[in-house]
């Protein structure tokens, strides 16, 4: 006895060659869109704007500023409070973005491992 199966599942190795084309050019895509986050620089502040941290889609950081007003002996725990802020916003602000943007790619997609 065979099963009949419904319309579109199982099309033999035309449909699979197709699959396959199709993860091949998601993972091409999926590869171009990593390498351009990965490019982004992204800017961050703290504070009011006393502190800003720039940072690229490696979360590698590429500059912080720090205001003079800001600095004071007496008080490097309030600096210190101040950085800690603006990089993990920073980082927060690349991981958010990098997500979204590959959301859209994999139209929401579960693929771990990916990323």
């Amino acid at each position: 006895m065979k099963a009949k199966l419904p319309k579109g599942v199982g099309g033999g190795p035309q449909n699979m060659n197709s699959m396959i084309r199709q993860a091949q050019k998601m993972q091409e895509d999926m590869a171009a869109l990593q390498e351009d986050l990965d490019a982004r620089e992204y800017e961050v502040s703290a504070g009011g704007g006393v502190v800003g941290v720039k940072i690229n889609g490696k979360h590698e950081i590429l500059s912080i500023d720090i205001a003079p007003e800001v600095v004071d002996p007496d008080d490097i725990e309030t600096l210190s409070d101040l950085l800690v802020a603006a990089v993990n916003e920073a980082i927060k602000r690349v991981d958010e973005t990098n997500s979204t943007e590959m959301q859209k790619l994999t139209g929401g997609l579960n693929m771990p491992g990916l990323f």
